[in-house]
Parts: structure tokens; sequence; C-alpha cells
């Protein structure tokens, strides 16, 4: 398979991205399906999550969307934009991320996302280190979790895809 055809053309490089950008991406309703299959994945049947009568009684007053299953949802929305789709090299890390909303079945979240510092390798000059700023919002523009993703990016372009 050649470069051509594993980068996405919304893909962006390292040197294509300045601070200040900024992207949202589309709503997707969180189901039961969702909680159901978070929960036998990860193995986290805490009756917070699983157990509607006892999620009555909880300070909520209803179940609860894992607040991972959240963040994995976001991470699948956010790389649906295209931007890092074969541009990408490594995710680095979350940075004082936080959960600030419950999400529940029914809400639709969407992620808006922001770079807010940009540096090149120290190590390897064909590279560069992204920053954003992401907060995963409900239906009503509410910030249900927010902190920051660290990106390795690809710096520049391979021959065949430069115009």
């Amino acid at each position: 398979m050649s470069a051509s055809s594993t980068v996405s053309t919304a893909a962006k490089y390292f040197d294509e991205l300045e601070v200040g950008q900024t992207w949202e991406t589309a709503g997707r309703t969180i189901t039961e399906t969702d909680v159901v299959f978070f929960a036998m994945w990860s193995g986290d049947n805490n009756p917070l999550h699983v157990n509607e009568e006892f999620a009555k009684r909880s300070p909520f007053g209803q179940r609860v969307f894992h607040g991972p299953g959240a963040l994995g949802i976001a991470f699948g929305l956010e790389m649906a934009l295209g931007w890092k789709a074969g541009t990408a090299l490594a995710f680095l890390g979350i940075e004082d991320w936080r959960m600030v909303l419950p999400v529940f079945i029914g809400d639709t979240i969407r992620v808006r996302e922001e770079v807010i510092a940009a540096r090149p390798s120290r190590s390897k000059p064909d590279q560069g280190i992204i920053t954003t700023r992401v907060k995963i919002l409900n239906q009503r523009d509410e910030v249900c979790q927010e902190g920051t993703w660290v990106v390795l990016m690809s710096r520049e372009r391979p021959e065949a895809l430069r115009s």
C-alpha cells in the first residue's frame, strides 16, 4: 500500500496546523447498547451504569454512561474528522482530564477541539507535537468532559503527496 493511500485527503501535517485552529465533530447519541457494550467489554458493571432501580435512587436519578466510554466515543468522533488520518504517529497522552457533567442514555455528544500548542520535536526533525484542548459537549452545549490531548504528528508530506 502506498503512502498516498494511507493518508486521508483531510489530513493535516504538523506544519499545516496553527495555534487557535478549531474543529467540531458531528454529534452521536448515546444508546442503551453503548452502556451494555462498554460494561461488557470493560467489566465495569457498577450499578450506577447497569441497574435502573439502583440508579433511580442515586443523585443522578437515572443511569449514567461510563465516563471512559464517553471519552472513547469522543476519540472516534474526533478521528472521523480525518485531520489525523495517516499523519498522527502516536497519541502521547491526556492531561488535566476532568469529568464535569454526567452523560446519560439519550444524550447526544460531540467534540470541540482547539490547537493550543505546537512545537517541533527536539529529537526528530520530521515530527512535531500538537496539543489540543478538547471538550465533550452534550446537546445543550454543556461541557461534560474536558482536558488536553497530546499527539505526535508527521511533519512533512511524503514526496509522492506534495503538489
